[in-house]
């Protein structure tokens, strides 16, 4: 009998741990299943996280990833989502920093907040929580990021539990990174189809006015951005007027000029350089921040047109949640603010030319007009041209006017 119950424990044990195991494999089949079935970095993010939640009943997951220039860790992806937050770390700050600079895991069952290693954020609640699990991401050799598992109770994290996220942390490496070029071709072909469809427009006879507005509409559409302003410089009044933008406030439409060096876009104009802000709305020196709230602007990127070392004005990129401009962002921004500036000169070239071309077409009126004078009334040059201005001023018409006139009737005399 005693044989029996021992069989009887043995063969629950085995049908457990089998159990646990064939769910273990089905866990992997499913990332094996996501990881390769789309190149979306925000769809195999989020299918990764919902099936670490499932298996590790988690009250939390997030997910990190590693940019190995700046050394730093941003939060990209979490269940429960933080989509409005922007959280980054260095490498060695907080518990996840250290697992980043250590390349191991951190296993801790209850009050992770009390290792020493701990940093809080504020804005993320599951720093809150007791139990504590941070594997890194790998592809191959190369570290991709980290995958943080919470519970808001104490938690015994068993060795296969460990296993299993570090394994998913080995296999969906490769196709973050898979993700992550995708990303940028897609980026880089989206930005060389704006550049081209800028470039056309400069080079085309469209009226500036189109042209601006074409600027800021596919400024915002690459970029992502929910209001896009183009604003020039009135060099006589120092201060930014809107030019276009595609923003439906009327409020931010109409919003009042902006002298140089005041606000975010003035001191651009002043220093001659980009300028991004976190958050407008808190942001001391930003000088329409109701405007901004009523409008839901967060971050600003802020670049400068220019024309060699003379600027003409500035683009404005806003965003609705807080963003960290990158490197490659406000470079593009500054190559299509640069084409606007383009545009403008390219304009104000031609009204120059337009405007010397009717101004020499003038003078030879009224010279010829000062000629007939001359012949008919028998009377000197100075005083031709003293009779026009009179007439000019008396009728408060133009020199040109008055010129055309007297053609007129001499043509109607002779």
């Amino acid at each position: 009998m005693e044989a029996t119950m021992s069989e009887t424990v043995s063969l629950e044990t085995l049908q457990a741990a089998l159990s646990e195991r064939t769910r273990d494999v089905r866990v992997l089949h499913r990332i094996i299943e996501t990881v390769s079935s789309s190149l979306e970095m925000s769809v195999v993010l989020d299918q990764i996280l919902n099936l670490i939640v499932q298996v590790t009943e988690a009250d939390a997951c997030l997910i990190y990833l590693y940019d190995e220039d700046s050394k730093t860790l941003s939060l990209v992806a979490s269940n429960p989502s933080h989509e409005d937050e922007v959280i980054v770390l260095s490498e060695g700050e907080g518990l996840t920093g250290w697992v980043a600079k250590e390349r191991t895991p951190v296993v801790l069952c209850e009050q992770a907040y009390a290792d020493k290693r701990f940093r809080a954020f504020p804005q993320l609640p599951e720093d809150q929580f007791e139990a504590f699990l941070s594997v890194p991401i790998w592809s191959g050799d190369t570290f991709v990021g980290i995958i943080n598992v919470q519970h808001r109770s104490p938690m015994m994290y068993s060795q296969k539990t460990v296993g299993l996220v570090e394994a998913v942390g080995r296999m969906v490496g490769g196709a973050i990174l898979n993700a992550q070029l995708y990303q940028v071709i897609a980026e880089q072909q989206k930005k060389l189809e704006t550049l081209a469809k800028v470039s056309n427009a400069v080079a085309s006879e469209a009226y500036l006015d189109e042209i601006l507005q074409l600027i800021v509409t596919v400024s915002a559409e690459v970029m992502g951005s929910k209001v896009c302003s183009l604003m020039l410089l009135d060099a006589s009044k120092k201060q930014l007027v809107i030019q276009a933008t595609q923003a439906l406030s009327e409020d931010y439409r109409n919003k009042p000029p902006i002298k140089v060096g005041e606000s975010v876009s003035g001191r651009v104009v002043q220093n001659k350089k980009p300028i991004t802000v976190l958050d407008v709305t808190q942001e001391k020196t930003y000088q329409y921040p109701e405007i901004a709230k009523e409008s839901g602007l967060k971050s600003l990127l802020s670049v400068p047109m220019m024309i060699k070392d003379e600027i003409v004005g500035v683009i404005n990129m806003y965003t609705t949640k807080q963003k960290q401009f990158s490197n490659e962002e406000i470079q593009l921004l500054s190559t299509l603010a640069n084409q606007a500036a383009v545009a403008i000169e390219h304009t104000r070239l031609i009204e120059r030319s337009a405007k010397l071309k009717q101004t020499l077409e003038d003078r030879k009126i009224i010279e010829k007009a000062k000629g007939i004078l001359m012949e008919e009334l028998k009377m000197p040059e100075s005083k031709a041209f003293q009779i026009l201005q009179k007439q000019s001023m008396d009728r408060r018409k133009t020199l040109r006017e008055i010129a055309d006139a007297v053609l007129l009737a001499y043509e109607i005399k002779h």
